[in-house]
Formats: structure tokens, C-alpha cells, sequence
């Protein structure tokens, strides 16, 4: 144990072990993350037996935790191997060179698990993107934008839903179904206050 004590705080080893570490740390956090909403998520809104729900959120959660530690993994072995290549020197584009091969191999299967994390870091990124220009003090910060972002999100939103519905993300026109649409049916007082049906 002294020995791989040794090695591990070793500074040679420093930029191979951060691979390890690396794919330690995207396990854990994508089991972190995943475990509850899977849990919450399969017990509100999924049929079938307890069995089935547990198996679901195993799946989950294992996949997620998975593709986080293999992106990890991918991300920090390109950097890797970039900065030896470039003479030890890392350049300005290895990062979005490691993430593109990451995550076209990682995320790249239209799934549902990998389409809510990419398209929660689409959101992120865009509007860490947008904000470049006012961090580099390329123009001076617009005032009151949110607002705007917000009520262009939602016009938006609300218009594909009411005329082209399929093109959505099937659980965001589930959930739209249920408030928008199903709040205009009704059959008696306990179908209007206590159940949608």
C-alpha cells in the first residue's frame, strides 16, 4: 500500500493519474445526480412493478455515472496526448478538440438519459456564450435582458406546442399536455379540483 502511495503522489505520474481520477470523480458525480432524480422520477411517474422501478433507476444511474466517467476518461486522455504531441504545451483548442471526440462518442446515441444532459449543457453554453462579449468587455452589459430571454423562451415554446407539438422533447410535451391542454377537460367537480381525469 506504501508503494501505490508512493506512485500516486508521485509528480511523474501527476497527468496519467488525473485520467483516474478523472473517471473516479464522473462516476460518482453522474450516480450522485442520477440516483434521486431516477428515484423520484420512476416513483411518481413510472407504471409498472417496484421491481421495474428499481430496475430503471439502476439503468439510469449506472449509464449516467458510466458516460460521465468514460467522458472524463476520453476528455483528459486527448488532453493528454494533445499536450505531448505539442511538445508539452497545451494549446487554446485541445479542449474543444477532447470534447468533441468525447462527446461524439459518449453522447453521441440519441438516448434519453444523454439528450437531458446535453441539452442542459446546450443551456449552459449558450448562455455562457452569450455572456463572452460583456466578459471581454466587447459591448457593456445590456440591462434588464432576462426578462426578454425569459418572455422570447416562453412565446416560443407556447406557440410550437399549440402548432407543431411533436417536435418537442417528448416529457417537456407530456408535461405541457397535462397543464395546458388537459385543463381544458373536464366531467365532474372531481375531475375539475382533485384528478386531471
Amino acid at each position: 500500500m506504501e508503494a501505490l502511495s508512493r506512485i500516486a503522489l508521485d509528480p511523474q505520474y501527476h497527468d496519467l493519474l488525473t485520467i483516474v481520477k478523472g473517471f473516479r470523480n464522473g462516476v460518482v458525480y453522474g450516480a450522485r445526480i442520477r440516483f434521486p432524480h431516477a428515484l423520484v422520477m420512476a416513483f411518481l411517474f413510472k407504471s409498472g412493478s417496484v421491481m421495474d422501478k428499481f430496475r430503471y433507476i439502476f439503468r439510469a444511474t449506472k449509464q449516467h455515472a458510466r458516460n460521465l466517467g468514460v467522458f472524463a476518461t476520453i476528455y483528459k486522455t486527448a488532453m493528454f496526448a494533445q499536450k505531448k504531441l505539442n511538445g508539452g504545451k497545451e494549446a487554446g483548442i485541445h479542449p474543444f478538440i477532447a470534447g468533441l471526440v468525447g462527446g461524439y462518442f459518449v453522447f453521441g446515441e440519441n438516448n434519453a438519459i444523454n439528450q437531458q444532459i446535453v441539452l442542459y449543457i446546450f443551456a449552459r453554453v449558450f448562455l455562457a456564450t452569450v455572456k463572452l462579449p460583456v466578459k471581454r468587455q466587447i459591448i457593456d452589459a445590456p440591462q434588464h435582458t432576462y426578462p426578454l430571454f425569459a418572455a422570447v423562451c416562453w412565446g416560443l415554446v407556447m406557440y410550437l406546442f399549440k402548432h407543431d407539438a411533436d417536435v418537442l422533447q417528448p416529457s417537456l410535451r407530456a408535461s405541457m399536455q397535462y397543464i395546458y391542454k388537459d385543463s381544458d377537460y373536464w366531467d365532474s367537480l372531481r375531475t375539475l379540483i382533485w384528478h386531471n381525469k
